[in-house]
């Protein structure tokens, strides 16, 4: 028997790697003589570089950078096995998590960091890169970013706007002479799970911006800000790209790396199976086994275990997922190509319990799974 393991993390608790791991305990335990492959994979959000570094046999990298309130934070990213491809999680530069709950305020957060770590990359003659836009605490339009790759970003008078979103309102002209030439050179994959436009009812300010400490107030403030911004920045660049699906992602960042890069849009688990080669393990395989965190209603959105699915199904071969634990909606995905789903938790428990155990509980799940697995091949339809 042939099992590939391809789950991403569960939030908070396990890496995908550790994930993998206990899984492949399980199974093993179960099914001794099975050959289990094992490939970490993310959607672009938290834990992307870790799955890609460690699927490609890269390296990470902590590369000092601006957080989004402009204070120095260590940001980590990777460069993956085939010493060309450079990928960075935008969250570990400008991500939600790096503030605390009373300091959220996406009127001043910026990108800047992010773009401190493309350049770095840059600096470090990669040309290839993979950007996860997932988990920002900005809604600046990408404009950090620009700015850190050379943009000038004016006022009426002349003068260098300063970081953060609600700047945006006062901006009058774009210079982009001194974007950095490097970038036209290089091929800029974004990973995004996420159709919003810029601006609007279902623009970033709107519908992410609450996320990240904004009142009402601030939401309106934000959007007019982005309207002037998109404005000013097709005519600078030539480029009309504030309708387009997944301009609003991260705070506007997807429609900020669409302005001023070569960068593409596309799902952030494609990204991931493309650039782990797990389409060509999972050809030959006899079972897939996937997870997540909380299997729910939005996975069926496309998230990680439901892109694995979809590459199974190419290949008629069986999927069950074993997540961290199913909630609301979890049986939509059993129509996107998931055959079986399970928990990992074994009895009624509290969540510091099932957190503190979780790797315990992933294994002896896994070999339940396999036990029952076991018991399905000896019966005849």
């Amino acid at each position: 028997m042939r099992i590939v393991i391809a789950p991403d993390s569960y939030k908070g608790s396990l890496s995908a790697f550790e994930v993998a791991n206990s899984i492949a305990r399980g199974m093993l335990k179960v099914f001794p003589l099975a050959e289990v492959l094992k490939v970490p994979i993310a959607d672009g959000g938290e834990g992307t570089v870790e799955a890609l570094v460690t699927a490609t046999g890269g390296k990470m990298i902590v590369t000092e950078v601006s957080g989004p309130l402009n204070e120095r934070v260590e940001a980590c990213w990777g460069i993956l096995g085939d010493g060309e491809t450079a990928v960075i999680e935008m969250a570990t530069a400008s991500g939600l998590t790096l503030i605390s709950k009373e300091k959220r305020n996406p009127l001043i957060t910026t990108t800047y960091g992010t773009g401190e770590l493309i350049k770095e990359a840059l600096d470090r003659g990669l040309r290839k890169l993979i950007i996860g836009i997932g988990g920002s605490a900005t809604n600046d339009g990408g404009a950090g970013v620009a700015q850190a790759l050379g943009v000038k970003l004016l006022d009426g008078q002349g003068n260098e706007l300063p970081h953060g979103g609600a700047a945006l309102i006062n901006l009058a002209e774009i210079d982009i002479a001194g974007l950095d030439k490097r970038l036209q050179e290089s091929t800029i994959m974004v990973a995004c799970d996420v159709d919003n436009p810029l601006c609007g009812e279902r623009g970033a300010s709107a519908v992410f911006g609450p996320q990240k400490g904004a009142t009402p107030e601030m939401v309106a403030e934000l959007d007019a800000a982005l309207q002037n911004y998109q404005k000013i920045a097709c005519k600078a660049t030539g480029r009309n790209i504030a309708e387009l699906p997944g301009a609003g992602a991260a705070g506007g960042l997807g429609a900020g790396l669409m302005f001023f890069t070569s960068a593409k849009l596309r799902p952030g688990v494609d990204i991931v199976i493309e650039a782990t080669g797990l389409s060509d393990l999972v050809a030959t395989a006899d079972l897939v086994i996937t997870g997540e965190g909380c299997t729910d209603f939005q996975t069926a959105f496309g998230k990680a275990p439901v892109g694995v699915a979809k590459l199974a199904n190419q290949f008629g071969v069986p999927v069950v997922c074993l997540s961290g634990s199913l909630g609301q909606g979890h049986h939509d995905v059993l129509d996107c190509g998931i055959d079986a789903l399970m928990n990992i938790i074994p009895c009624p428990i509290c969540l510091e319990e099932c957190m503190a155990g979780v790797d315990v509980f992933t294994e002896e799940a896994a070999t339940r799974l396999g036990m029952l697995l076991k018991v399905g091949m000896r019966i005849e339809e």
